[in-house]
């Protein structure tokens, strides 16, 4: 029998049997909902066999397509882990990766690890989801993302979460601020200056919220930013000081920003990697996990082998 479908066929079925949606598949693999159901309807020509139902909300596999897709994964898998461990052929190795993240991860961690994954694979593309923590989970498990980085995940349901560090609360100040010359500074502390508060609807704010009410303490802002790194754009510009995660701040060589620890009470987040439970990354997308993964404490260095 001739073969009269191709990579691209393959590649667009597997995005709508995961993600049961063909105007989400079409836009995942960065083609028309038309383009997209024609690679579809000729794949399933080539084949001699329904592979899907589709009703317009919804697309269910057949039996015959649960079965296909199963072997189109594994597949393709092998195809791109064995391009990806060439020697000479992985760096012009084509893809696209796409990462949601709390934007407070994304200056000084996430860039940090997509640079040296892009040095060894300068060809994928890293699409980064800076967003609040519920629509970074959102898209984890609509499959709008590969994975994310993120504070919730690890109680909810078909999701798996893997920690890799507990962050701590600081305060960001200026250098020339007087709390910088501090080595620690209680929370009651912060009510005598001028404080740079992030948005309600950010889950940085309401875990502050609550550790501050179990000691009766409220602080009021003269400003609020929606996300962390709005809050480090009002302090540097010195509107004031701000509670921030300490994976937030960047190191302590730079020229204006301080980080003193905050503590009575020590509030902290723990930060991890969630993924969809069952869900086989790509080989690039479990490559930048990986890299991800090893951010975690020494007993947890241990690359993540996710069951196929």
């Amino acid at each position: 029998m001739a073969i009269n479908f191709d990579l691209n066929d393959l590649q667009a079925f597997r995005a709508v049997a995961e993600l049961g949606n063909f105007r989400r598949a079409a836009e995942a693999v960065h083609i028309s909902q038309p383009a997209f159901s024609r690679r579809i309807e000729k794949l399933e020509q080539a084949l001699g066999v329904r592979l899907m139902d589709r009703t317009t909300r919804r697309v269910t596999l057949t039996a015959v397509g649960r079965d296909f897709s199963k072997k189109v994964q594994l597949l393709l898998d092998d195809l791109d882990s064995t391009l990806l461990g060439l020697r000479g052929v992985a760096a012009t190795r084509m893809g696209l990766v796409t990462l949601a993240c709390v934007p407070s991860t994304v200056y000084y961690t996430v860039s940090r690890v997509v640079q040296g994954f892009r040095a060894d694979y300068p060809r994928i593309r890293v699409k980064v989801l800076d967003a609040g923590a519920n629509e970074v989970l959102a898209a984890v498990v609509r499959g709008e993302a590969d994975f994310g980085l993120n504070f919730i995940g690890s109680q909810e349901p078909g999701v798996d979460f893997l920690p890799l560090a507990e962050d701590r609360f600081v305060l960001a100040c200026r250098r020339d601020h007087p709390l910088a010359r501090r080595r620690r500074v209680a929370w009651a502390d912060l009510a005598a200056h001028d404080l740079v508060a992030v948005s309600q609807s950010s889950g940085n704010r309401l875990l502050i919220d609550q550790a501050l009410a179990a000691q009766n303490l409220q602080l009021s802002s003269v400003c609020e930013a929606q996300h962390v790194t709005g809050q480090l754009g009002l302090v540097e510009a010195g509107l004031g000081v701000a509670a921030v995660p300490a994976m937030a701040m960047p190191g302590s060589d730079h020229p204006v920003l301080a980080s003193v620890p905050l503590d009575t009470p020590v509030v902290t987040r723990r930060v991890g990697l969630i993924c969809r439970s069952g869900r086989t990354l790509a080989p690039a997308a479990q490559t930048l996990f990986d890299a991800f993964a090893a951010l975690a404490a020494p007993a947890r260095t241990r690359r993540r082998s996710r069951a196929r």
